[in-house]
């Protein structure tokens, strides 16, 4: 019997992405047994094209579901002023030999979930639109999921799109709020953790010079994100989905937590998509959330380095 924790990956690559994935293969402990695909940080063509070449650099062969292009309800804007207009810098790369698969993502997350009930681990690196779906497709999923981690939100109200809303929740705020719903317990890495563990750039550039073809490609790729954070957020760059991923894959360097009910804005003039924390547990609500504050910054980076082979 395999030992190994079975995990699955919803993404939309994206540099992020395109790191937390690298150490996804690299950690022996879990078996990866695909990635479910949405449109977010750019289109649904780039971003599956991107998962495709990711496992092909990395030598890994793992299935890619297609999954929805758009938004459950309403348009949102994509992440390319970031990313690169395919979501990968730019570089030009040659597209992966391999196809992607025909199931659809939700289709896949159901199907998977099933396959190893309660010991599934979910993690969401993008919008929340396949995982909704596939909930509306079946109610009863979260009883089969063994833990769900969640790279979205911005806590406090600090975040990257508007400013209380978090880019991953703004894309898709219905998506979210139909996730969050129907999970009783949901782990949350947001963008205020994020800002709290950033990389420097010069020790991530020691740890490209010093890894393999992995390195040499992210590096590449990442190249003009990194660009993009230095010339507005200094000395450190943040990779969202790295951390989350960190704390999907290495629980036990979380340094500190909160259990809090969590809700999504759906309304507000000003506050669509924000995430909003019942900290001083006034309105009753179970605590749907663990949120995470505070993870190991030397487990984080070591982390990384081993995904770059460094």
């Amino acid at each position: 019997m395999d030992e190994r924790i079975p995990l699955l990956i919803d993404t939309d690559p994206g540099v992020d992405d395109a790191l937390a994935l690298l150490m996804a293969f690299a950690d022996t402990r879990h078996r990866l047994l695909g990635l479910t695909i949405t449109a977010g940080n750019v289109g649904l063509a780039h971003t599956v094209a991107n998962a495709l070449k990711l496992c092909e650099v990395a030598g890994v062969d793992v299935p890619v579901f297609p999954g929805c292009p758009v938004p459950l309800v309403h348009p949102a804007e994509d992440a390319a002023y970031v990313h690169g207009q395919d979501g990968f810098g730019d570089t030009g790369y040659a597209p992966a030999a391999r196809a992607a698969e025909t199931e659809h993502g939700a289709l896949a997350i159901l199907r998977l979930a099933r396959e190893h009930e309660g010991r599934l681990l979910l993690v969401t690196l993008g919008p929340l639109t396949n995982l909704a779906l596939a909930l509306r497709l079946d109610p009863d999923l979260p009883a089969r999921i063994g833990r769900l981690v969640v790279m979205g939100g911005a806590v406090t109200g600090q975040g990257n799109t508007s400013i209380p809303a978090e880019f991953n929740i703004a894309f898709d705020p219905e998506a979210a709020d139909v996730v969050f719903r129907a999970f009783p317990r949901a782990e949350v890495v947001d963008w205020e953790a994020v800002l709290r563990h950033g990389l420097r750039h010069a020790d991530f550039e020691a740890w490209a010079a010093a890894g393999d073809g992995r390195a040499t490609f992210y590096e590449g790729i990442s190249r003009f994100t990194r660009t993009w954070s230095q010339e507005r957020r200094g000395e450190r760059w943040h990779s969202a989905d790295a951390l989350a991923m960190a704390a999907a894959l290495r629980p036990d360097g979380i340094v500190q937590a909160e259990d809090r009910h969590l809700a999504v804005e759906l309304e507000g003039r000003l506050s669509r998509g924000a995430t909003l924390v019942d900290w001083q547990q006034r309105t009753g609500k179970p605590a749907n959330a663990r949120i995470v504050l505070a993870y190991d910054q030397a487990s984080f980076e070591a982390q990384v380095r081993a995904a770059l082979g460094a």
